[in-house]
């Protein structure tokens, strides 16, 4: 029996070929097929690595008996959204925003959602047991010829919005996302500018898409467009620039959304997020009489608290939004059909923001594990409180391990910009940084 693999906050991701190895791939496509019993729709991002990985998954899951079908390049909440409508589950090979170095394996449980704990338990316990070599030489089905139209459909049906008026610059992060954005935002009418959509195996994230919006920024300004969205690597996030070149991240979108849906009363209860929301966002969704609840880190953990209240929206800062009335999970894609939706009826990005909150002071920094004393970090964060003379609800600190990369995450926020200031400077100094 192998060595046990637990699932992460996303998953299973690290560096390919070392973490994510093809071995890995293969006794997962085993275990998935040993735990389910419906068709399973595998899809993959455009790291150098993930079409061997993906095929591996597909042997271990064609050997295991399952019924395999392979997707191709496709964005992880594409692959929910076919499983969803043809009644399966998903397994996608993708780091989402790491580096390309990196993957990772996800599986997505009956109708493409989130597995819950127990399933997820039942398929490391399979994943532990399923044999590690194949029995026979690798067949890899074709790829389904009619899934992304399939998609795009869907996400039309749900959206079915005219962008005419608009002028888009779309960031595909040389990504998932990089064929099936442009073909969806071109349909609504937009007049569209399309960059980052040429994935080279390599150039996935870099220096593009959420996770660095600095060229979006460039774009939407040269082309004094309306608005820019940025997608990720798997296209489950997404990050918008309005038309002054301002970034707009999930916080500002989770903010408008629920703000224009408590109006036009349609907002079932309120919005779930995580501890990374900035206070800000409390204060202006609670004197809107919205409720708030809070959650730890991870999309699955807001779709819990979503589920467990019967509420439809939630989210992160990162940009994954949920719309539980819309989609089995977050997916960048349709929160930009919403984005462009919103300001073809409300009007500019940037004056809707303005006019709804005032984000509070806020910082995020990523320590190496082994330089962080975390009874030092809260110490510290006591005494420039406390020196600042703040009241309670003023301020906050969140140290977490982060779930994706070899970090701890410190957020630390106040309505003093110069406490955030001095802490981070002097956090870099104890961290030896």
């Amino acid at each position: 029996m192998s060595a046990p693999v637990r699932f992460g906050t996303d998953g299973i991701r690290g560096r390919a070929g070392e973490v994510v190895t093809g071995e890995l791939a293969y006794r997962l496509g085993r275990a998935v097929a040993t735990v389910f019993a419906v068709p399973v729709y595998v899809g993959y991002d455009t790291r150098e690595s993930s079409p061997a990985l993906a095929a591996a998954v597909l042997h271990g899951l064609e050997e295991g008996g399952a019924d395999a079908v392979n997707l191709g390049y496709f964005t992880t909440p594409g692959v929910a959204a076919i499983a969803q409508r043809r009644a399966g589950v998903g397994v996608v090979v993708s780091a989402s925003h790491n580096p390309y170095h990196d993957n990772g394996l996800k599986v997505l449980g009956l109708g493409g959602a989130k597995l819950d704990l127990a399933t997820e338990s039942a398929v490391e316990e399979a994943l532990a047991a399923a044999p590690a070599h194949p029995r026979g030489p690798r067949s890899t089905p074709p790829v389904d010829p009619l899934a992304e139209a399939e998609y795009v459909a869907w996400l039309r049906e749900r959206v079915p919005v005219d962008l005419s008026g608009l002028s888009i610059v779309l960031d595909c992060a040389h990504g998932a996302a990089s064929h099936v954005a442009p073909a969806l935002f071109s349909a609504t009418g937009a007049r569209l500018e399309v960059i980052h959509d040429r994935p080279d195996g390599r150039n996935i994230n870099h220096r593009a898409g959420s996770t660095d919006v600095a060229a979006l920024i460039a774009a939407v300004t040269a082309h004094g467009a309306d608005l820019g969205l940025a997608l990720d690597g798997d296209a489950d996030r997404l990050i918008a620039v309005d038309a002054e070149g301002t970034v707009r991240d999930g916080d500002d979108l989770l903010v408008l959304f629920a703000l224009d849906r408590h109006a036009r009363g349609v907002l079932e209860g309120g919005i779930a997020v995580t501890s990374m929301s900035n206070l800000g966002l409390h204060r202006a969704l609670g004197a809107a009489g919205i409720g708030v609840v809070e959650t730890e880190v991870g999309d699955r953990n807001v779709l819990l608290a979503l589920d467990e209240r019967g509420w439809t929206m939630g989210g992160e800062q990162s940009g994954h939004l949920i719309f539980r009335d819309l989609a089995p999970t977050g997916d960048g894609l349709l929160t930009g059909l919403l984005v462009g939706e919103l300001v073809a009826r409300r009007g500019p990005l940037g004056a809707l923001a303005r006019a709804a909150w005032v984000r509070v002071p806020q910082a995020l920094v990523s320590l190496p594990r082994e330089s962080v004393d975390v009874a030092e970090v809260e110490g510290l964060f006591a005494r420039e409180v406390a020196r600042h003379g703040l009241a309670e609800g003023e301020s906050r600190l969140i140290v977490r391990l982060s779930g994706t990369e070899p970090v701890v995450r410190v957020m630390v926020e106040a309505t003093s910009a110069a406490l955030v200031e001095e802490y981070v400077a002097a956090l870099a100094a104890i961290a030896r940084l």
